[in-house]
């Protein structure tokens, strides 16, 4: 993300808090290392108060930790730190999964573009692209359950973070991402019986390995 005075005041602390995730995936800012709230503040030419509450909602996600004499510092993630996330978003997703059947066996025109955008990124290779289109795809599944509550839930762990971490840290990645989601597309499709569990098996897979 560039620097930009014109940050509009509506989305002020999303869009600061947006810069510093890329910036901690994109490896500016490293584990261990210090994130000093002026310097952003002034880099973005804003207040610090609206700097701070960014901070603060990274920091419960784990992303961050702060302590009165080190500051903020970028955590230190483990493979196992990362692993904590996959069991409750599975768990999360088989619910969704059970929700959104009905529609998703009528119509899968929200989840396809993805895996099409998938195919695409596997054949280059293109990393951001792989991470990006499976949050999405992730996303509409979850969305298509038609629960606010559910979503919200899901929202607030964060996933596109921790999965651009797990591939970036850990090296963590799949052999085809657009047809481990392909297959889940068709199960949709199909009404498998089974699908709540497919769903299920599917994001505990893509949990790194220690």
């Amino acid at each position: 993300m560039t620097t930009s005075p014109a940050l509009h005041p509506s989305s002020l602390r999303e869009q600061i808090r947006e810069h510093i995730v890329e910036g901690i995936i994109s490896g500016r800012w490293k584990p261990g290392e210090r994130i000093v709230e002026r310097r952003i503040a002034t880099e973005l030419e804003v207040s610090q108060t609206p700097v701070r509450e960014a901070l603060r909602e990274l920091e419960s996600l784990r992303l961050i930790e702060s302590s009165p004499n080190k500051g903020v510092r970028v955590r230190d993630l483990t493979a196992a730190d990362l692993e904590e996330i996959y069991p409750v978003r599975a768990g999360l997703e088989q619910i969704a999964a059970e929700l959104a059947a009905p529609l998703l066996a009528r119509d899968v025109s929200a989840l396809e573009p993805h895996v099409a955008a998938l195919r695409e990124a596997d054949a280059t290779g293109d990393s951001e692209a792989q991470v990006r289109h499976t949050v999405a795809f992730h996303r509409e599944l979850v969305r298509a359950a038609g629960n606010s509550v559910l979503l919200h839930t899901w929202e607030g762990l964060g996933i596109e973070v921790f999965t651009s971490l797990s591939i970036r840290w850990l090296g963590t990645h799949q052999e085809s991402y657009a047809e481990e989601h392909q297959d889940v597309v068709d199960a949709f499709r199909r009404a498998d019986p089974d699908l709540s569990a497919l769903v299920k098996a599917h994001v505990l897979g893509c949990a790194p390995r220690r």
